[in-house]
């Protein structure tokens, strides 16, 4: 069954610092999705825009944020610093996790080219307060430390085209110790652009958060009715 969605803008203050997003809350969301862009992207980005709607068509509440300001941005070196991404992340996590509509749900983590790469270092760092990731098009190997550590069920979703990153997520997969799966999308290049190829990506994200995220909110339910 799809949802009825509402799109806000938020402010989300974190080191001293204000990131602007796009918070999508559907009204019987069962989960949240925090978006982790790829350098030289942005809370704008059409293909993680298309993903979070379709997301939130499936009762998922999304958040789609800029980790860098506009001038922090304009140093192409900020957009390969992990740790600094990873950091933002966290802390935007830990607002959705106190601060906003989504507080009480199950958060996963979407993060395409290099945020896959802070998307499963944060995982790795929160453990069990992640409870699923999706990697477009990512660069694991930029978090290569962390994928041994990371507890979420990881699905890594990869255009066939996409002949390195399609290696390093290979070489990844082996890397991973929680549930993993590579989906391969036949044809498709790094950015997705072929007919149907973006589509095929929304539909598996779909699938793996609905799969773990649901069940979690589930449990958390039982949980508080019991106390």
């Amino acid at each position: 069954m799809l949802s009825d969605q509402m799109e806000t803008r938020v402010l989300v203050k974190t080191d001293r610092l204000t990131l602007e997003g796009i918070f999508g809350m559907p009204g019987d969301a069962e989960g949240t999705v925090l978006f982790a862009h790829g350098s030289g992207s942005s809370r704008f980005s059409p293909r993680n825009n298309f993903v979070a709607k379709r997301l939130c068509r499936h009762k998922l509440a999304t958040l789609l944020i800029d980790l860098l300001t506009p001038e922090e941005d304009r140093v192409y070196e900020n957009r390969f610093d992990i740790a600094l991404l990873t950091q933002r992340l966290a802390s935007v996590a830990q607002w959705i996790n106190a601060e906003s509509p989504a507080r009480d749900l199950p958060l996963g983590l979407f993060g395409a080219s290099t945020g896959a790469a802070s998307a499963l270092q944060l995982a790795a760092l929160l453990g069990k307060r992640i409870f699923a990731v999706v990697s477009r098009g990512g660069r694991p190997d930029l978090a290569e430390d962390a994928l041994a550590h990371v507890t979420a069920p990881t699905l890594l979703i990869v255009g066939g085209e996409d002949d390195v990153v399609l290696e390093l997520n290979r070489r990844a997969l082996e890397r991973l110790r929680a549930e993993k799966k590579l989906t391969i999308i036949p044809g498709a290049t790094h950015l997705f652009e072929e007919p149907g190829a973006l589509e095929a990506v929304a539909d598996k994200a779909v699938e793996w958060f609905t799969r773990h995220l649901s069940p979690a909110k589930e449990t958390r339910s039982a949980v508080r009715a019991k106390t």
